[in-house]
């Protein structure tokens, strides 16, 4: 059964940064890895994706501020935030898909493999 494991979430400042992790295991031949949100009272929203052949797709709200990383050696993918800011508050969850490049944009939802999530809190 594959598993995805998220931590790094936290408190932090607005404009203090932080890095999420997430561990997949066993390895699988992913083609899409996506980062969501849900903020206390809202939907779930995509963040972030990263496809197989290394690009990425962005929400606005990453735009400039997040970025996505892998270290295939571990079968570990994080999420890189910058200049945090309070409506960045969430519950933050990785999530995996075999399909790729095609199919890997960050407004897609149907993902196959969910982690259960880290918290992160941005106060004013």
């Amino acid at each position: 059964q594959v598993q995805l494991v998220e931590s790094g979430g936290g408190s932090v400042q607005a404009g203090g940064s932080l890095k999420l992790s997430c561990v997949v295991s066993p390895y699988i031949a992913w083609g899409c890895m996506g980062w969501f949100r849900q903020a206390p009272g809202k939907e779930r929203e995509g963040v972030i994706a990263l496809r197989n052949d290394g690009s990425v797709s962005y929400s606005d709200a990453a735009k400039g501020r997040f970025t996505v990383a892998k270290d295939n050696a571990k079968n570990t993918f994080y999420l890189e935030m910058y200049r945090l800011e309070p409506e960045d508050t969430a519950m933050y969850y990785c999530a995996a898909d075999r399909r790729g490049v095609g199919y890997c944009y960050w407004w897609q939802r149907d993902f196959g493999y969910w982690g259960q999530g880290t918290q992160v809190s941005v106060s004013p």
